[in-house]
């Protein structure tokens, strides 16, 4: 017995409605050289070394962009390093010393990277 056989013995006077098709979308390339776009900077982002309260720290500033997609950027960076971090005063500061893993993943995306200190 199946699942309509079931649920006729349950519901008798209920009549099933034919389910609809749902239309398959298909995937535009033009999209993702639009994402490509956003991330062209003229000047250089900063990825730094610093030390706060006896702890190393990596922060990230000189994102030309909007603050909602420096958040985005901050976003996607702590979850491929599986490290804390935060958003503040325009900055991205991920907790240890990532310069070189950062640097590489922002390369990836296409933004020019300068390491400073340390």
């Amino acid at each position: 017995m199946d699942l309509q056989d079931q649920l006729k013995n349950l519901f008798p006077n209920h009549k099933a409605i034919p389910e609809e098709a749902i239309p398959e979308v298909e995937h535009d390339p033009s999209y993702s050289e639009q994402a490509k776009q956003l991330y062209i900077q003229k000047e250089p982002m900063i990825c730094k070394f610093e030390k706060r309260k006896g702890k190393a720290t990596t922060i990230i500033e000189g994102y030309e962009g909007s603050d909602d997609d420096f958040k985005v950027l901050a976003k996607e960076i702590k979850t491929k390093l599986s490290v804390g971090g935060t958003f503040k005063d325009a900055s991205i500061i991920i907790q240890g010393d990532y310069r070189d893993k950062i640097m590489e993943i922002l390369k990836m995306k296409g933004f020019k990277v300068k390491r400073v200190g340390g």
